[in-house]
C-alpha cells in the first residue's frame, strides 16, 4: 500500500470525488449533464459520453489534490485514459489525488430490510488489476432500509467479510453500508448500525484498518465513535440524494466526517457551458464540499 496516499486520505484536509456512476445510474447522470437519452445508442456510446464528462471534471484546473483527496472510479474507467495516460496514474501523478475503485456488482433484492451486494466471484482478478494500474482502495455499497437488526447484521458481516478479502490483496477497503434517507426509522437503523460497527472494529486483527461511507446521520456528531476509532482511516459520507447545499449544511454538523459526494458534486455542471463557466461552477462545488469537509 503507497504509503504517501495512505497519508494523504488519513491525515489529509478535502474530500473524496465519487465518480463511480454504474450502468444503472450513467443516463441518470448523463440527463443531469444535460444530455438526453435520445442523443446516443447503446452502452458504448453512454459509456463514452460519461467518460467524457468525468474526464472533463478531473482534467479541470479546478481539480487537483489541494481539495480533491481520492476520486473513486468505476471499473470501465479504470482501463480508460485521461489526457491519454492511465486514469489511475493521471489521478495521482498530474493531480495527487488518491485512486479508489468501485468493486460491487449492484444490490441483491430486499431481504430483512436491507439490500446486500450481490455475489462477487470475480473480485480476487479485479483485485488483482486494481493493484496492477496503480488504485490504491475499492469501495463496495449495500443498503439499509429498515432498523432490521437481522438485516443491518448480515450487511455488516458481508462487508466485513470482503474488507478482509481485499485487505488481503493489498487495497484499503471502504465499506459503504448506505442507510435509505427515505427509511422511516432512519435514526434507529443508524444507532444498529453504529453498535455493530463498534463491536466488528474492535475485532479485527491488529494492523488492520478500514475506511467507511456512510449516510449523513440524524444526529449530528452520531459517528464521532467511528471517526475517533483507531481501526477506521477515514469517514467519509455519501449525499444519499440530498441536495449540494443540504448535503453541505448537514456534513457541516458532523466534525470529522469529509464528503465523498456523487450528484451533489456534478450539480449544476453541464455539457452545455464553455469550458470556462464549466470551470467556474465546479471551482465553485468543489470549494463549498472543501469547506463543509473542514469542519
Amino acid at each position: 500500500m503507497n504509503q504517501d496516499q495512505l497519508k494523504k486520505v488519513s491525515t489529509g484536509n478535502g474530500f473524496i470525488a465519487a465518480l463511480d456512476q454504474s450502468g444503472g445510474s450513467t443516463p441518470k447522470a448523463l440527463k443531469l449533464y444535460g444530455v438526453a437519452e435520445s442523443s446516443y445508442s447503446g452502452d458504448e456510446q453512454m459509456f463514452d459520453l460519461v467518460h467524457a464528462m468525468r474526464s472533463r471534471i478531473v482534467t479541470s484546473p479546478a481539480f487537483d489534490g489541494r481539495r480533491v483527496l481520492g476520486a473513486i472510479l468505476f471499473e470501465m474507467t479504470m482501463d480508460r485514459q485521461f489526457d491519454g495516460v492511465d486514469v489511475a496514474r493521471y489521478l495521482w501523478e498530474k493531480k495527487q489525488v488518491v485512486p479508489f475503485l468501485k468493486v460491487d456488482k449492484g444490490l441483491a433484492e430486499e431481504v430483512d430490510g436491507v439490500q446486500l451486494m450481490k455475489p462477487m466471484p470475480e473480485l480476487d482478478a479485479l483485485l488483482a488489476r486494481a493493484v496492477a494500474k496503480g488504485i490504491f482502495g475499492t469501495k463496495m455499497r449495500s443498503v439499509v432500509n429498515a432498523a432490521n437488526q437481522k438485516g443491518i447484521d448480515a450487511v455488516l458481516d458481508q462487508q466485513f467479510a470482503v474488507g478482509q478479502q481485499i485487505l488481503k490483496a493489498g487495497l484499503m477497503p471502504i465499506l459503504e453500508p448506505e442507510v435509505n434517507i427515505k427509511a422511516t426509522d432512519k435514526k434507529e437503523a443508524e444507532a444498529l448500525l453504529k453498535q455493530g460497527f463498534l463491536q466488528r472494529l474492535d475485532a479485527l486483527p491488529q494492523g488492520q484498518q478500514v475506511m467507511l461511507k456512510l449516510t449523513i446521520p440524524t444526529v449530528d456528531g452520531f459517528y464521532t465513535e467511528l471517526v475517533r476509532h483507531p481501526k477506521v482511516v477515514r469517514v467519509v459520507a455519501l449525499s444519499g440524494g440530498y441536495s449540494r447545499d443540504e448535503s453541505n449544511a448537514m456534513l457541516a454538523r458532523n466534525p470529522g466526517v469529509i464528503a465523498s459526494f456523487s450528484r451533489a458534486l456534478t450539480e449544476g455542471l453541464t455539457a452545455q457551458q464553455s469550458d470556462a463557466e464549466f470551470n467556474q461552477a465546479l471551482d465553485g462545488a468543489i470549494e463549498s464540499i472543501y469547506q463543509a469537509s473542514i469542519t
